[in-house]
């Protein structure tokens, strides 16, 4: 599990998380990937039995891949693409899926990106996110990765608004030694995280991570008190935050868009973590996202055990999305 590149220096987990083979890590994505990839899969072969790929068999496998949560666009540039070469041919079901899972994958590499590409010290990560993300729980597991990894930790529980969720971080940080930079409920959440920059300089901390409201992107007054925290943490640092990441809940499917886009409005998003994978057949919301924002993808979620929290692959998650074992990738 790779989430750092400092400077000539690769930095990976303890043996503990290479427990797991790649092998293992991939039959469980793909077991949790099944009620997204069960609609591409018996709907490709519904349309594909002994059939060439026509205009109506086109038209047919587009809707299929907009039902399936891949977005218009997404599911119109995939099909452009397995058309090119097949139209007017005979193609079997296991040919099209073939050929989906290896232009997913193209769609999602560049997406395939660690969290951190530099290294600064305390390298800052703002999380945001709208309610039930998984916000809290997220920077629970990165945190105890990272300290996996041998990293001084430090976490800000800069959702003053839930008691619930102070509470939360603290069972986290508790698990794993990190101290915890947390006021009463109610409390300014911008004036928190800028007592707790000076603690992270002044305790000489790796990675300071912020936890922050979970706020409906609709919500103009929240929208701009983040951006108030983000002001804050720059007359700190000017570079920082060096890690602003959005988690999205893969339940909503299509509705994910509109959350990335009302809060990069607001703040300057430089990834995404996509939580909750398996338990939704709208898995393919992941691959519009990437086509449409460009953002990296640092993690994915598939399930609440602390290691199954992953870096993205992209490999992976499109072989698994289409139900292949792997991409046959075409020389």
């Amino acid at each position: 599990m790779i989430w750092f590149l400092k400077k000539k220096e690769t930095i990976v987990a303890k043996p503990m998380d290479e427990a797991r083979s790649k092998k293992g890590w991939f039959t469980r994505l793909k077991e949790q990937l099944a009620q997204s990839s069960k609609k591409i899969t018996e709907g490709v072969t519904q349309i594909f039995t002994t059939k060439k790929l026509d205009a109506a068999t086109v038209t047919e496998l587009e809707e299929l891949l907009i039902s399936a949560d891949l977005g218009p666009a997404t599911a119109a540039k995939l099909v452009a693409a397995i058309s090119k070469e097949r139209f007017g041919k005979e193609v079997t079901a296991e040919e099209i899926r073939a050929a989906l899972g290896e232009e997913i994958e193209k769609i999602l590499a560049p997406a395939e990106k660690p969290l951190f590409g530099t290294y600064a010290k305390p390298y800052v990560i703002l999380v945001a996110g709208v309610n039930g993300t998984g916000k809290t729980t997220t920077i629970g597991k990165l945190g105890y990765q990272f300290k996996n990894e041998g990293r001084k930790l430090m976490m800000v529980a800069g959702d003053t608004f839930r008691a619930a969720a102070v509470e939360q971080l603290k069972v986290w940080a508790g698990r794993i030694g990190c101290p915890v930079v947390a006021k009463e409920e109610g409390a300014d959440a911008a004036a928190l995280v800028f007592e707790a920059m000076d603690r992270a300089v002044a305790e000489d901390v790796d990675v300071l991570m912020i936890d922050t409201a979970g706020r409906l992107q609709n919500k103009q007054n929240l929208m701009e008190e983040l951006a108030k925290i983000v002001r804050v943490i720059q007359k700190k640092n000017p570079d920082a935050p060096h890690a602003t990441l959005l988690v999205l809940d893969a339940t909503v499917g299509q509705n994910a868009h509109n959350q990335v886009e009302q809060f990069k409005q607001m703040i300057n998003i430089t990834g995404l973590i996509v939580t909750k994978l398996d338990g939704t057949a709208k898995g393919g919301v992941l691959v519009s996202l990437v086509e449409r924002f460009g953002l990296p993808v640092h993690a994915i979620g598939i399930g609440e055990g602390v290691d199954d929290l992953r870096p993205f692959v992209a490999e992976d998650f499109a072989a698994g999305l289409t139900g292949l074992d792997q991409i046959a990738h075409r020389t």
